[in-house]
């Protein structure tokens, strides 16, 4: 397996995204970051002043290349290479080299490895994607104190039971984290997104948009994809909504919801109905009285109804199209989940097609891909590889030589 080289540039650009996740997380300190980078703590401040002051370009240095040199290779020596791989494009870097020394013998020719990357710098070399990898979970969310109404809300379905008709009901509740407040509690006859959607659709003309909404990793809240983004938690992004994600086995992260949902089994689940529509009117009597009647202790024994106001933040008539800075260049990401960027083509993700991506550019070799406010990872350049889901700081001693996630 050859060595992989990265840039200066690279370097400094994952050291600022792990140190991006750093501040979000908490979860090492400025010395062990450095230590992982294997740089100064000087160093990595400085990294971090300058990325501060300008943004992305500033990790970039002048190129200290000489304004000429006598062993510059010419550019009629570049033309004529690529000239013959768009005569037979089936052809590799050793057949050309052999090629072009057979009909010109007299001409110093490069090697055939020096061939190949001036073919892959020209977008001519065809990429077949290996097997797709599996994203590791982001972590435990940030502990955010929670002090107005609507400043998030939580999701989930609360375990699915059958009713009397013999089928399943499950029961997605929506409840607001602030004031216990029960935004709506629905049953269902699958998690899927086709009739998850338009109860939400549903909860968001009626109470306005929260500004996160925290959920658990299953369908159709996560998936196994580049910041476990699914379809429906793009909606959520396109609407200004974070979508947060609790830890796999940690349903005490999301405590106030499985708190509700006891009370939810005992009094509206314990005798199930005659089918899923007699069982919302279960659902709707409950709601009604844990929001208007029940005293709630959190809340100083006063019901919810008295803690929760309506957001201010109105449900637009279509989703909006995500705006991003005119500097960034933009891709729209195909029904296969692919985008093409520098020549190549890279695979995204199922739940981002149709959707429209960013590159923003720190220098002439690393741009940055977003989808909104995430950065969804970096494409390099001068390695022609896009890395998705940047690992953490304990991991960045080993990324110069495993993948990240590409294409």
């Amino acid at each position: 397996m050859p060595w992989k080289a990265t840039s200066v540039t690279d370097q400094r650009a994952k050291f600022m995204l792990d140190y991006n996740e750093l501040v979000r997380t908490g979860q090492t300190t400025m010395s062990l970051l450095c230590a992982a980078h294997g740089v100064s703590r000087k160093t990595g401040y400085k990294m971090v002043a300058r990325y501060q002051q300008s943004g992305w370009p500033g990790l970039a240095d002048h190129s200290r290349a000489p304004l000429g040199g006598k062993h510059w290779i010419s550019s009629e020596t570049i033309s004529a290479v690529l000239d013959v791989r768009l005569d037979y494009p089936q052809w590799g870097s050793r057949k050309i080299v052999a090629y072009l020394r057979d009909i010109a013998p007299d001409q110093q020719w490069p090697a055939a490895s020096v061939v190949h990357e001036w073919i892959k710098q020209a977008g001519m070399v065809i990429n077949h994607p290996g097997p797709r990898r599996r994203f590791p979970h982001p972590g435990r969310p940030a502990a955010v104190p929670i002090e107005r109404p609507n400043q998030q809300w939580s999701t989930d379905f609360k375990g699915h039971f059958r009713t009397n008709d013999r089928r399943y009901c499950y029961p997605l509740t929506v409840a607001d984290s602030f004031s216990r407040y029960i935004i709506g509690c629905q049953a269902l006859r699958a998690t899927t997104l086709d009739l998850t959607w338009p109860v939400f659709e549903r909860l968001f003309r009626e109470h306005g948009l929260p500004d996160a909404i925290l959920s658990d990793n299953g369908t159709p809240f996560s998936s196994n994809s580049v910041k476990r983004l699914s379809k429906l938690s793009v909606r959520w992004i396109r609407l200004g909504i974070e979508p947060r994600l609790i830890q796999p086995g940690k349903p005490q992260q999301n405590g106030r919801l499985e708190r509700m949902h006891r009370d939810l089994k005992k009094e509206a689940c314990a005798q199930p109905a005659a089918n899923c529509r007699r069982q919302q009117v279960q659902f709707d009597t409950f709601v009604d009285r844990f929001n208007h009647i029940r005293p709630h202790e959190a809340l100083g024994q006063t019901p919810p109804v008295r803690s929760y106001e309506r957001s201010s933040r109105e449900y637009p008539k279509r989703l909006p199209e995500i705006q991003y800075p005119s500097t960034c260049v933009l891709r729209q990401v195909r029904s296969s989940g692919e985008i093409r960027w520098k020549g190549q083509w890279f695979f995204l993700s199922e739940s981002l097609v149709g959707e429209v991506v960013a590159f923003e550019s720190i220098d002439d070799g690393c741009s940055i891909l977003r989808f909104g406010p995430l950065e969804l990872g970096y494409h390099s350049e001068r390695e022609h590889r896009l890395y998705l889901d940047r690992p953490r700081p304990s991991m960045t001693a080993t990324a110069s030589t495993t993948t990240s996630g590409t294409a």
